[in-house]
């Protein structure tokens, strides 16, 4: 069969290989070639080491890796529960589908409006919540005096934004187990937590794996929701390479930010490869 295909599966792989030199590795050394150059050319750590002494970059960097570790479980906890669900294959599993995917069909920015509107001082929120008593008195949520309510405003609009994107490799993963295994458990005895630790999360090693993977480097590059909740009251790493390549109009310091960004995605893939190996590599 080898023989007869020839070089037909490398063909096929040239336009895949082509867009992503073109769109991806290409500019990937282009900012990697201006974190690392003077403006007159010269090669040189000026630029990081700018960088570095900016006043907002450690607010950046903790902000960005704070938001990383709040979404990730809470939105792989949430996408797990609502992947249960439509494979359980309940009555009206297809509306539950729609309902948990709509959130796809909005943009980041789009859906940080959409938040905006909830918690301002005269948003949904404060108006239930005074509503029914618990307040007496709209509060303040999106103010820079108060960074962890921000980061919480933040976090709750990227869980609801992104949650469908795991949610929908989830499904993927559950539906691609042999419902033998899980009958099995059942005559076994299993309890569900016992069938979900023991049978359905080794089986969807491999399904984990690459949601882990593509939310993380999304939730490094985070940007357009915090803009539109947060304004400048929260600083993140995408944020500032804007900043840099915007306002201050210095193309090599945005250049180091994009680069610090890329190598902490590179980092994170690395780390959930080694940490989360799937049943074939770990029999290689």
């Amino acid at each position: 069969m080898k023989s007869r295909l020839g070089w037909a599966p490398y063909a096929l792989l040239v336009p895949s290989l082509a867009f992503l030199v073109v769109f991806f590795a290409t500019p990937m050394v282009q900012a990697f070639t201006l974190a690392f150059q003077d403006p007159d050319g010269a090669f040189s750590m000026a630029s990081v080491e700018r960088m570095l002494r900016d006043a907002s970059f450690r607010n950046a960097l903790v902000t960005t890796l704070a938001l990383v570790v709040l979404v990730i479980p809470i939105q792989f906890a949430l996408a797990m529960a609502m992947a249960l669900i439509i494979n359980a294959r309940l009555r009206g599993q297809g509306m539950w589908l729609y309902i948990y995917a709509l959130p796809l069909g909005i943009s980041e920015l789009a859906a940080g409006i959409v938040w905006v509107s909830i918690f301002t001082q005269t948003g949904w929120l404060n108006s239930i919540l005074e509503g029914l008593g618990i307040i007496d008195r709209p509060i303040t949520w999106q103010s820079a005096e108060t960074p962890l309510l921000l980061i919480m405003c933040v976090v709750i609009a990227e869980a609801w934004r992104a949650t469908s994107i795991i949610m929908i490799i989830l499904v993927a993963g559950l539906q691609s187990i042999p419902r033998e295994y899980l009958e099995a458990a059942d005559v076994y005895g299993a309890t569900t937590w016992q069938r979900i630790r023991r049978v359905v999360l080794p089986m969807l090693r491999p399904s984990l794996q690459v949601a882990l993977i593509l939310r993380t480097i999304l939730a490094f590059q985070v940007f357009a929701t915090v803009i539109a909740i947060a304004g400048s009251g929260l600083d993140v790493l995408a944020g500032e390479a804007q900043r840099w390549a915007t306002d201050i109009d210095n193309d090599h310091v945005a250049a180091a930010y994009a680069g610090l960004i890329l190598v902490l995605s590179l980092v994170s893939t690395v780390l959930f490869l080694v940490l989360l190996p799937t049943r074939e590599e770990h029999q290689a």
